[in-house]
């Protein structure tokens, strides 16, 4: 867990970005893009426990990806859910849905990232990071316009929240890779001196 202060700027409010809770594939380490899984009761627990920390502060909205895990986690944690978001869906890994990065790296021949090779080719194509990138800029185009009623939350999966986190910080998305965001943890991105920054990470 790293914690970083940070004042915000111009009132404006924070973003908390959340993760969804453990589910059979997270654990294992297999990609689950589209495949709307179920939380385990490990993830459950993981979400109640998220309530003392989130569920009594105020959002001015609280958005969920469409997947069910997304949506549970958000009601485990104590959030009121004003919208569902398809923009805030998992990357969608084409032909590498339910596989795990050491079974597509012995596949290949070669070790092989998410962040620096992309999403299978062929047949099956999944999202490239830029497609991923223009979704999460919508989201955050309509973060920002609530940010001055308040906090905005969005709950959703970990390869899309660390595209966001970078698209935040004014990255490209590959640097993504920087922002390992294990289950049921989130962030919080604000401003320091009206600059967009990271006030919090990896939280639980």
């Amino acid at each position: 867990m790293v914690g970083v202060g940070g004042a915000t700027g111009g009132g404006a409010g924070q973003i908390v970005v959340l993760r969804h809770g453990q589910t059979e594939w997270s654990r294992s380490g297999q990609h689950t893009g589209l495949t709307d899984l179920e939380l385990l009761p490990e993830g459950e627990e993981q979400a109640r426990a998220l309530r003392s920390r989130l569920g009594s502060r105020e959002f001015a909205a609280v958005w969920v990806s469409p997947l069910r895990r997304a949506a549970r986690t958000a009601e485990l944690a104590g959030l009121t859910v004003t919208g569902s978001d398809p923009d805030l869906l998992e990357v969608d890994y084409g032909g590498y849905e339910g596989r795990t990065t050491a079974e597509i790296s012995a596949e290949l021949g070669r070790g092989w990232s998410l962040w620096a090779d992309g999403t299978v080719p062929g047949e099956t194509p999944g999202e490239t990071l830029d497609q991923v990138a223009a979704r999460v800029d919508r989201v955050l185009d309509r973060a920002r316009a609530r940010l001055p009623e308040g906090d905005v939350a969005l709950v959703a999966h970990g390869h899309v929240l660390r595209v966001l986190t970078a698209r935040w910080l004014g990255l490209a998305p590959q640097a993504g890779a920087l922002f390992a965001l294990p289950a049921a943890a989130y962030g919080v991105l604000g401003h320091e001196h009206d600059r967009p920054v990271l006030t919090g990470w990896a939280l639980t």
